[in-house]
């Protein structure tokens, strides 16, 4: 069963985003676009992520009454108000609180946090065997059965590999890696992803000179293929 999340946000275009990355991570998102209903819908949610910037009750409001309603269930603020006020504010009653703009690999980790503070189960059973390779995706873990050992990848190399394999047999552009994962517009000749894919595939392809796991497409990108 997907873990299940209330999504409260009034911005169509950043809802869009925000809904479609956490669905790819495999949560089940309910999503509103006020605080109307929002304790009913709460009630078989496992957490809220409330913007604080609301037509009608703003999410200070919202949120307030969420807890007070379920207090077990964790509740992450989103808001472009930055102020320490603000922050202390919300603070008063939700568990988190991050502000925007966001890369969406933080709110997803911030989520996992809060879930497992709560005693949320998310299963690790669900394992992505890939030739050599056992791939934990919920525990974020990465084992070369073949020796046994677990493959330790640095902070980038990890975020490239996420999103090849969220997007796992698409073929995603340089452009598209760039940009989800420095989140910041990638220019034309930049060799910066390139020697990061170089990196990846020696420490988790057989043969690096041949990949069989991330794939190059010429002229286009990159892919990870499907097992």
């Amino acid at each position: 069963m997907k873990t299940k999340l209330l999504y409260i946000e009034d911005d169509r275009e950043i809802a869009s985003w925000v809904r479609e990355d956490l669905q790819e991570r495999g949560y089940e998102v309910v999503w509103l676009e006020s605080g109307e209903g929002a304790t009913e819908a709460a009630a078989d949610c496992s957490l809220v992520i409330l913007d604080v910037m609301l037509p009608g009750l703003d999410g200070f409001t919202v949120g307030q009454r969420l807890k007070k309603e379920h207090p077990a269930v964790p509740i992450v603020m989103l808001s472009a108000r930055t102020s320490i006020d603000d922050k202390l504010h919300g603070l008063d009653f939700a568990d988190d609180y991050v502000t925007k703009p966001f890369h969406p690999d933080e709110l997803a980790a911030r989520i996992e946090v809060q879930l497992r503070k709560a005693g949320t189960v998310v299963s690790s059973d669900a394992v992505l065997k890939m030739d050599h390779l056992s791939i934990y995706e919920q525990d974020n873990r990465i084992i070369n059965e073949q020796t046994g050992e677990e493959i330790v990848l640095s902070g980038k190399q990890f975020h490239i590999f996420a999103y090849l394999l969220r997007h796992i047999g698409m073929i995603r552009t340089k452009e598209q890696i760039y940009e989800a994962v420095w989140n910041e517009p990638y220019l034309e000749g930049d060799k910066t992803l390139m020697v990061h894919i170089r990196h990846l595939r020696e420490k988790l392809e057989m043969d690096p000179a041949n990949p069989a796991i991330i794939q190059t497409v010429r002229g286009v990108g990159y892919r990870v293929k499907k097992p």
